[in-house]
């Protein structure tokens, strides 16, 4: 009886200890995978944070690095660098850009142009397409001018040469000029003495100007 006794008691802490063993690998095991979980979570965590850093900052490198380009074309000078229109109104216009381009002229020590009817129109037609582009167009409208408009074509065999100079976001006529001379390509309309004729029209601090010999 004695020696059942002993053999049921070891048996039951063989039972305990098993059951003490199981419970403790299924509570480390759940701990582990835990842990592991968490570790996986972290590092995911971490590489979509650097992911999204470096698509921030790379979006950021974008946004500073675009800028307007200058854009020739076969008959006229590059377009200068447009810059955002100032909140500020605008009160000045083509007449006044005329005055302020012909100053810069004789202070360079050049002929002030002299204007012309027949270039005051297609000073007009573009400055209406770019009003409503909203945008310079790299002189594309000027381009292609005789081919969209045939009836300006004896304009264009009256001159030997001509050309357009483009400008947006001068908040007066004189920042405007600043704009055109400071803009590789531009100081032509200034400096250039061969042209003789032209014609300036302004609105909106978009500015066209034509200009002919």
């Amino acid at each position: 009886m004695n020696l059942f006794k002993l053999n049921f008691s070891i048996k039951d802490i063989l039972n305990s200890i098993l059951s003490v063993i199981s419970v403790s690998i299924i509570i480390t095991l759940f701990v582990a995978v835990y842990i592991l979980g968490m570790m996986q979570g972290y590092v995911a965590g971490k590489k979509r944070g650097e992911e999204q850093l470096i698509a921030y900052l790379n979006q950021e490198k974008v946004q500073v690095s675009v800028s307007p380009t200058i854009s020739p074309t076969p008959q006229a000078k590059p377009t200068s660098l447009p810059r955002p229109t100032s909140v500020q109104k605008i009160d000045w216009g083509g007449p006044e850009l005329w005055e302020a381009v012909n100053k810069k002229r004789g202070e360079l020590g050049v002929n002030p142009l002299q204007q012309r009817d027949e270039l005051c129109t297609i000073a007009s037609i573009r400055l209406n397409e770019l009003l409503e582009l909203g945008k310079l167009d790299g002189h594309e409208g000027f381009s292609n001018m005789l081919e969209r408009r045939s009836d300006l074509k004896w304009i264009f065999e009256k001159y030997s040469t001509l050309a357009e100079f483009l400008a947006v976001g001068g908040d007066t006529p004189e920042e405007t000029v600043a704009l055109w001379e400071n803009t590789l390509g531009h100081k032509k309309l200034l400096e250039g003495g061969e042209f003789v004729w032209g014609c300036i029209y302004a609105q909106n601090t978009f500015a066209v100007a034509i200009t002919a010999y």
